[in-house]
């Protein structure tokens, strides 16, 4: 999956980038953010479902954002320059556009699998 790969992607490099932070709090919930990209996707796959697939889809999603969010803290918090921080934000938007795609593509699956079922 492209979505999955691009989480792992996300999280090595953010990993890379903020290996050397001081501040540890903030370290830690971003690393956790970017690790859940992929473990999220990775958990909703071998749910066995498509519905429980879309579920982990959407948290893939969630934890996308709050590392986009984390991203513009880290700028106005000046822990990166303004060069690093739209290397760091293209990646999370690549990613949050490969997770969309999926979503959608799912979620048509999901319902004329559904159409197919009530109709026969």
């Amino acid at each position: 999956m492209k979505s999955w790969r691009k989480g792992q992607e996300l999280a090595v490099f953010i990993y890379k980038n903020f290996g050397t932070l001081k501040d540890f709090s903030f370290k830690d919930q971003i690393c956790r953010a970017a690790v859940s990209v992929s473990d999220n996707q990775a958990e909703g796959f071998d749910r066995g479902s498509d519905k429980e697939f879309l579920r982990f889809l959407f948290i893939t999603r969630g934890s996308n954002s709050e590392v986009k969010s984390m991203l513009f803290l880290e700028k106005n918090l000046e822990y990166i320059n303004e060069h690093k921080f739209e290397e760091d934000i293209s990646l999370s938007e690549k990613t949050g556009k490969l997770i969309n795609g999926f979503i959608s593509y799912l979620m048509k699956s999901i319902q004329n699998n559904n159409q197919k079922l009530t109709m026969d």
